[in-house]
This record gives C-alpha cells, structure tokens and sequence, in this order.
C-alpha cells in the first residue's frame, strides 16, 4: 500500500512545481512590502489604490510612505455637484446629495455630478413637514421655512416673530390708566369710553377702533367742559396723562394693522396719519395740513423685530387751551445763544404756540437716541419779532406727572415768516413756541467809556510803538516785545473800534471775528513773552547770564509771538468756520464751546504771568533782603518790582474783571471792565514810556531840539522877512 502511494509521489511533485515557477519569480520582484490602499509595482516600487495619495505622489519607494484618502470635495473641491447640493467624502471616494431641504425628482438619493443632479426645494408648508405652532403661518423659504404672526397677533414676550420656534398671541388693547387727584367728569367720561373700547377691542375691527380713538379725543377737545376749570397746575398733568396715554394706545393697536398707509380725521379737526410697511431703505415722509415729518426706516425698526413697521403723526388742534402758562425750559447751550442773538436780554416774558400740538410715534420704543434725527415742518401764520424767539420744543413729563416745554435734543435748522423746519434726536410730544423777551437796551455810558476810551489807547499805543521804535537809548529785547505787543493791541482796538458791528455781510463779519481772534491771541502771546523776559530779567540779578536770555528771546519771540495764534486760529477756523460772527457782532458764537478756543488760551495765559509774577516777587524780595547800599542796583531792583506789579494787572487782571460780571455787581464789574480796558494802551504808555527816566530824558531832547528848529525856523523866517523889506525899500529910493 506505501509503496502504491510512493509511486505517486513524482506526479504530484511535477503538478505542485509547474504552477509555482511563475509565483516564485513575481514574489522575487514584489519583495518590497506596500502599506494599506496600494499594490506593488515592482521590487522597489508601490502604486497608492484610486482615492488615495502619498505624500511622494501616486508611486512611492519609500517602505515608510502611507496611502491617506484623498478628499475630492476639498477644499479645494474637485467635484461640482451643482446647486442646492453637497459633497460627501467617503474612504476612497465621494458622492453628492441634495442639500437639506432640498430632494431630488429622480429618486435617486446619491450621485455623482451637477449632470445628475435633479434637487428641488422642499416645501415643508404644504407638505406638513413645518413644526409651526397654530398661533403662526408657515411660509415656505428656500431650503427652510419660517412661521409668521397672523396679522393682528403679536410674538410672546421673549420670542420673536418669522422664527421656527415662534408663539404668537393675539394683540390686547393697551392700559390707560386715569391720572391721579383729578376730579372731573369729562375726563372720567372719556377714559370710561377709552374703556369701553379696549373691552370691544379685536384685531378685525381694528380701523374702526383707531378712529373712535381720534373722535373722541376730538370731542374732548372740543367741549372740555369742567377740565378748563382746573388750576393750570392740573390741567398740564391732565394734557402729559392724555398725550402719552394715546400714543401708548395708538402704538399698541396699530400693530394690528395691515400694510399700507392711513389716515384718520375727527369733526374737530385731530389728524392721524399711519404708515404700516415692511423695513426698507428708503425714507418715510407723513404730510398733513400743517405738519409734515420725514425719517428713515432705519431708525423706524427695531433691529430685534422682522415684522412690520408702524410710524404714527398725531396732530390735536385745540390742546395748546391747556397748556396755559406752561413752563418753558431751556438747556445751557441754547440759552448762551439766546443771549448772543438778542444783546442786553433780561429774560422771558411770555410765550405763545405758534403749532398744533403733535405727537410722532414708531413701533420701537426706545427712541431717546435715534440713528438719524427726524425733521418736523411746522406751518404757522404768526412771524417773530425782533424780540421774539422761536423754539423747536417737546412735552417732557415730569416725575409727578405733570410736564414742561424742554428744548434739550431739538433745534430750529431754518424759520421763514409762515414755516419753522425743526429736527430732533428723539420722538415725543412736539410744537413749536415763540417766546417774548424784555430787552435792556446798551447802556449809553458804556457806549460812550468804549468809545473814549479806546480812542484814548489807540493814541498812546501809537506813540509807545514809535517811542520804542525811535528811542535808541532803551532798544533792547524788552523794547522789541513791548513794540510788538503794542502793535497787535493797536490793530485790535482799531479793528474793534470800527468794525465789530459790520454784520451785514457773513463773510465779510467771519473774517473780522477771525482777525480779532488772530490779533487778540497774538497780544497775549506778546503779554506772556513780556512775562517771560521779566521773570528771566529779575532771575540775572542772582545769575549772571543776560547774553544767553538775549540770545533765546531773539530767536523764539517771533515764532512764537506769531506762530502759535495762527495756529490756534486755523485750527478754530478749519474745524468750525461756521461760528465765526454772530448775529449781533463779528466776534466767536459760544455755540458748542467754540469761546474756549479764545478763552482757553487766555486763561492759560493769565495763569503762566501770575506764576511769573509771583516767582519775580520772590525773587526780588530775596535781592533787596540782600543788597547793600549800592544806589544803582537797588533802583534797578525796585523799578523791576514795580514793573511786575504793573505787568500783572495790566496783562492779565484787566481781562479778568470781564469773568466777575455776573450777579448783583455785574453792573459795577461792567464799567471797572469797560473803563480799565479800554485804558489799555494808556497804562502800557504810561508804565514803560513815562516812567522811564531814558525815555523822558529822550522825550526832553526831542523837544529841544523841535524847539531849536522853530526857533531856527522863526529866525530864518524874520530874517527873510527883513530883507526882503529892505530890498523894496532901496528899490523905492
């Protein structure tokens, strides 16, 4: 039996080597090992699957190289499934689908290219795949959808409306609650029919609600009845409860409102204009008889709501009946301007409505600061007077439930005889009001002082600036700054003088304000270079070092005494050139604090000499404390003292008076300013020319020698005059 078996076995030997001769060549060339996702190509030398690629590329030869997937949808993407479909990566390869929701009319849930893509919007409305709550409507979006109010239905608080989550309840008629303390039957029959309506109030008779509002709150104004017998007190807190209190419910109950544009009328005359519309870019512009107002939609809409937009104007004829004796309260900013307008101005006498009453309301609440101010149009048969303002005002409400006309956040931009244009950065009650002042007139005195005065400083500043221009004996640097400072004072008080009231031409009274800015700015720069040298003159008593301060004020006191008012100057005037010139005199308007760029610098000024001042004292003081019975240095020391004393009141405590004119002693402060300086240019003379023994003793030589010359003159003269009688004498003979 073995040896049967044995027999076989070259057979099978054969049968098992043929097949493997082939096998065993190729596993000698493949004996390079190749990773996942690739094939060998020869004995050096691997191939990565399709859908995959090493970091060598394709074909690799390095044993440590992986195959990684290749992800065809990116990015970059290289495959285009077309629209409203996506790219999915798979483990070697990729496949497109439709984009949620979308699917797609072939069937087929996968495929491979834009040419096989057949995807279409799902419509989850109509085919019941929404998760819209049965307060709302499903609308249809593309890929999505959305649930909206019903009209006449508003988003839970909390929630918000065309959001998939969105609960909606139907809109209620707002509370209006009765004011306080108020006893009268008129009202108490009007709030009870204000009542009656919120009770009968739905989302379908919504119109007819709106103009029952308007009726009756005509028919109040119209017979008030017991409410004209209240104290004024009273009735400004019943006009606040019923201004607020309607735009409270108009908001409310126009949000039931459909789109489109509104208008409601009572017999006596109220007019309320709505328009409903859905946000948009463009402006909005609400026209009655005699108001019109524009806006935009962005400051319209609340960027927190998608649904519609509500903007309300309410006019109520027949108010201003209550609002007797209404106070009127005016912020800091526009009552300075008041005063600029009308010079002398004591205070208000009276002020009367030139508008109706109106009221302007959005859907947004929050209206105290607006993207853009809304512009309001008020027409109006009565034209101001010389002494009357117009003011642009709203209906603020008080803490106690009362209110006043405020002006804070409102401005006239143009009035003409029968229309004021008014823009405000809030919405609320508005009118426009024209108030009475009382005008003192200009003091003559005064007028008289100025005038005199000045004329008198224009004199002597004339005769300083060609005493230090003439006098060699006392030009030095201290000459050459007070010949500087003299010069810019007498061209400021000459400009002044005659041309502060030359405000018929604007342009013509914005250059003269800003040329007394430059050279006032440039006499204190001069003041406070003065300062300087005489504080750096009493410190050379102590150390010797004159050359040096004479070489740094000649180098710095033009560029500076020049330069740094021009500065300030073009600065003013290219930032604000509009407030150059007022009204009443071309000089800096205190609108926005515009003054500062006057007063700042003069303040500054004024600070720097006091210090000045002060340290020179000092100075001096520790000097005579010092000195010995030197005649020369002490008198050198004293004029210094006195010339710093001189210096601050004349540069610096002259202009200060003009701050003190307020209170009881403005009056008083007024003519010690006035009279002080306009003698300006006096004291200047006075201080460094006639009290200078070089300048008199040059004064004195002056005058001898214009004596010498007349009496030369009168010599030759006599002398001519004889001989030409003596000529004509012989000539007789």
């Amino acid at each position: 039996m073995r040896n049967k078996y044995l027999s076989l076995l070259p057979g099978l030997l054969v049968l098992l080597l043929f097949p493997m001769g082939p096998t065993a060549q190729n596993s000698k060339a493949c004996a390079l090992r190749c990773p996942p996702n690739s094939s060998c190509v020869n004995g050096t030398a691997c191939r990565c699957a399709p859908g995959f690629i090493s970091f060598s590329g394709e074909i690799f030869t390095d044993p440590l190289e992986s195959c990684d997937d290749i992800n065809e949808c990116g990015p970059p993407s290289q495959v285009d499934c077309g629209s409203s479909a996506d790219c999915q990566n798979t483990e070697g390869g990729y496949y497109c689908t439709c984009s949620p929701g979308y699917e797609p009319v072939s069937g087929a849930m996968i495929f491979r290219n834009e040419s096989e893509n057949t995807c279409r919007d799902v419509d989850e409305c109509s085919s019941g795949q929404h998760q819209c709550h049965n307060s709302t409507v499903c609308v249809n979006t593309v890929s999505s959808y959305t649930c909206h109010c019903r009209q006449g239905w508003e988003p839970k608080p909390g929630l918000k409306d065309k959001q998939k989550d969105t609960i909606c309840k139907e809109i209620s008629f707002p509370t209006w609650t009765a004011p306080s303390g108020i006893k009268s039957q008129v009202l108490s029959h009007f709030l009870n029919r204000i009542q009656d309506l919120g009770r009968n109030f739905s989302s379908a008779s919504v119109l007819n609600t709106v103009q029952d509002l308007v009726q009756e709150t005509g028919d109040l104004l119209e017979t008030p009845g017991d409410l004209k017998t209240l104290p004024f007190s009273e009735q400004h807190f019943v006009v606040t409860n019923l201004l607020f209190g309607l735009e409270n419910v108009l908001r409310g109950v126009s949000k039931a409102l459909p789109k489109g544009s509104f208008t409601f009328n009572s017999s006596a005359g109220i007019e309320l204009s709505l328009e409903v519309q859905v946000p948009s870019y463009r402006n909005i512009t609400l026209i009655q008889k005699q108001t019109k107002m524009m806006l935009t939609w962005d400051t319209v809409h609340d960027s927190g709501d998608s649904g519609l937009a509500v903007v309300g104007l309410l006019s109520t004829p027949g108010m201003d009946r209550f609002l007797a004796e209404a106070p009127l309260v005016l912020d800091a900013e526009e009552l300075t301007t008041l005063h600029e307008t009308h010079r002398g101005l004591l205070q208000e006498t009276s002020h009367i409505l030139l508008s109706d009453v109106i009221s302007a309301f959005i859907t947004n609440k929050d209206t105290e600061n607006l993207r853009s101010p809304v512009t309001f149009v008020f027409q109006h048969s009565v034209t101001p007077g010389p002494r009357e303002k117009v003011h642009c005002v709203y209906w603020e409400h008080g803490q106690n439930g009362s209110g006043h006309w405020d002006t804070r956040g409102c401005w006239v931009t143009s009035t003409r005889d029968n229309s004021t244009t008014c823009q405000c950065s809030h919405l609320s009650i508005f009118a426009v009001l024209m108030a009475h002042y009382s005008v003192q007139e200009e003091d003559p005195a005064l007028t008289v002082i100025t005038y005199v005065g000045l004329s008198l400083s224009l004199l002597c500043l004339l005769l300083a600036a060609l005493t230090f221009l003439l006098c060699k004996a006392i030009q030095n640097t201290s000459t050459s700054l007070h010949l500087q400072l003299s010069l810019c004072l007498f061209l400021a008080h000459l400009l002044f003088l005659t041309a502060i009231d030359r405000t018929e031409s604007k342009v013509l009274c914005a250059i003269i304000a800003g040329a007394l800015h430059y050279l006032y700015l440039a006499s204190f720069t001069w003041m406070l270079l003065v300062g300087l040298h005489l504080f750096l003159s009493a410190r050379n008593l102590t150390v010797v070092n004159y050359s040096g301060i004479n070489r740094f004020m000649k180098k710095a006191m033009f560029p500076v005494g020049y330069g740094v008012p021009a500065v300030i100057v073009a600065i003013s005037a290219a930032s604000r050139p509009h407030l150059y010139g007022t009204s009443t005199s071309c000089w800096l308007h205190s609108e926005k604090g515009f003054k500062w760029g006057f007063l700042g610098p003069v303040c500054a000024i004024f600070s720097v000499n006091l210090a000045f001042f002060l340290m020179t004292l000092w100075i001096l003081k520790r000097k005579l404390c010092s000195l010995n019975s030197e005649v020369s240095t002490l008198q050198n020391t004293r004029m210094l003292t006195f010339k710093a004393t001189a210096q601050l009141f004349i540069l610096g405590c002259t202009w200060f008076l003009g701050i003190l004119q307020v209170g009881p002693a403005a009056r008083v402060m007024a003519y010690l300013f006035t009279i002080i300086n306009s003698l300006q240019g006096v004291f200047i003379f006075l201080v460094y020319c006639l009290l200078s023994q070089q300048v008199r003793e040059q004064y004195r030589k002056w005058l001898k020698r214009i004596r010498k010359t007349k009496a030369e003159s009168e010599k030759y003269t006599l002398s001519s005059r004889t001989m030409s009688e003596g000529c004509k004498h012989s000539e007789e003979t």
